[in-house]
């Protein structure tokens, strides 16, 4: 291949050239203050309110649900510290899994330090949460079920709307970290009974440092910055309006289509996992056969490490991960592969591809060529494998 092949959509995407277009004059033309009442200013406001009506018009919500945010992890800082703050007289009970992002359990386990009580939920072998699960855990003191829409690592869709349907008949809030879904699956927060929802603009071709908390109307909502009346009191300091405006175009192209991108990826990512397991033995698909996000394929292969095998297909011209970005600088087995059930080792041999529109059937011929060349190699100077074949 002559150009390198990008297949870590998951981490970040490509922002779209209609995207960059629409938040160019809001660096150097309209480049008012929002807050400021003049000509400059209401221009800028109203981009910052067309945007906002986008968003909402996404997920099925009203604008005035939608709250701007830096990003998701702090999309989901705020509706799960609010919530621990606002509904405190009600009970101290959160309900989580063991699979969702840091963003998430690094939040909730801060909250034990100040007294809250948090239930894990486990996963099945395909990372699946079970809603009968939630419901078992739901307690009289429960304020808060917290539960991602599709996992960032492995790609299991979860039951949402199931529930959302039980959240609601327990009087309980319901929010959801859709950063990963958005984009990539049809959402509709009322039909699914989202009282919150989290989502960033760089997972589908809009800017870093752009996101967005959806919070049903009713849904007490603490200020998570003080100091300024942007975002109606919520959120203090001058709005990013280039990157804003980005979020709405992003997420108004992101949406356009869903059905035809999802049939798209789903064929590249099948091809891709059959002729990975056909080609490379002691390997293993992991996340829900199906109930996956369309582009996702997280496959472990056995007698190796995940670094050696990215730092060859890097030297190839390929790009993927071996987890989540957020935690790429770690020697810790990804948290949500232990959970599924695979050992430390097995867990360290994991390759996650997220495919994005701009990539063929013809790059997966070539990424299969390499990682079934890569992974024989690696395997070679492995003792364990050495043992192993000693023993068949």
């Amino acid at each position: 291949m002559t150009k390198r092949i990008y297949v870590d959509n998951a981490a970040t995407t490509k922002v779209a050239p209609e995207v960059v277009e629409a938040m160019l004059p809001y660096f150097t033309e309209d480049y008012g203050n929002p807050s400021s009442i003049y000509n400059e200013g209401r221009t800028a406001k109203k981009a910052v309110e067309n945007a906002r009506e986008k968003v909402a018009c996404a997920i099925g919500a009203d604008p005035k649900e939608i709250y701007f945010t830096g990003s998701g992890s702090e999309a989901d800082n705020w509706a799960i510290r609010s919530v621990a703050r606002a509904y405190k007289d009600k009970g101290n009970h959160i309900i989580t899994s063991a699979v969702e992002h840091h963003a998430i359990l690094h939040t909730c386990q801060d909250l034990e330090k100040q007294g809250y009580e948090v239930t894990y939920l486990p996963v099945d072998e395909y990372g699946m949460v079970s809603a009968e699960d939630v419901k078992n855990a739901i307690k009289d003191n429960t304020i808060l079920i917290s539960i991602m829409f599709a996992n960032n690592e492995i790609g299991t869709i979860m039951p949402i709307a199931e529930i959302g349907k039980i959240a609601k008949e327990a009087g309980v809030l319901f929010h959801t970290d859709a950063v990963q879904a958005v984009g990539n699956v049809p959402i509709d927060v009322k039909a699914m009974n989202i009282d919150m929802l989290s989502l960033t603009a760089h997972k589908f071709h809009g800017p870093k440092g752009s996101g967005a908390l959806y919070v049903r109307s009713g849904v007490k909502l603490t200020s998570f910055i003080t100091g300024g009346a942007q975002e109606r009191m919520r959120r203090a300091g001058t709005e990013n309006v280039p990157g804003i405006v980005g979020l709405g175009k992003a997420i108004e192209m992101a949406t356009a289509d869903i059905e035809a991108k999802q049939k798209k990826l789903t064929e590249i990512r099948d091809t891709y996992i059959k002729k990975v397991l056909e080609r490379v033995p002691y390997s293993r698909l992991n996340g829900h056969p199906t109930q996956r996000l369309a582009g996702n394929a997280n496959i472990s292969f056995e007698f190796i490490e995940g670094e050696g095998l990215l730092l060859s297909l890097d030297m190839k011209g390929i790009s993927a991960s071996s987890g989540s970005a957020c935690t790429s600088g770690s020697l810790d087995p990804s948290h949500v592969l232990l959970a599924i059930g695979l050992k430390h080792e097995q867990a360290h041999g994991s390759l996650r591809t997220s495919f994005g529109e701009d990539n063929t059937l013809e790059e997966v011929d070539y990424m299969v060529d390499s990682i079934a060349e890569i992974v024989d190699r690696l395997r070679q100077m492995s003792p364990l494998y050495e043992e192993m074949m000693k023993k068949n």
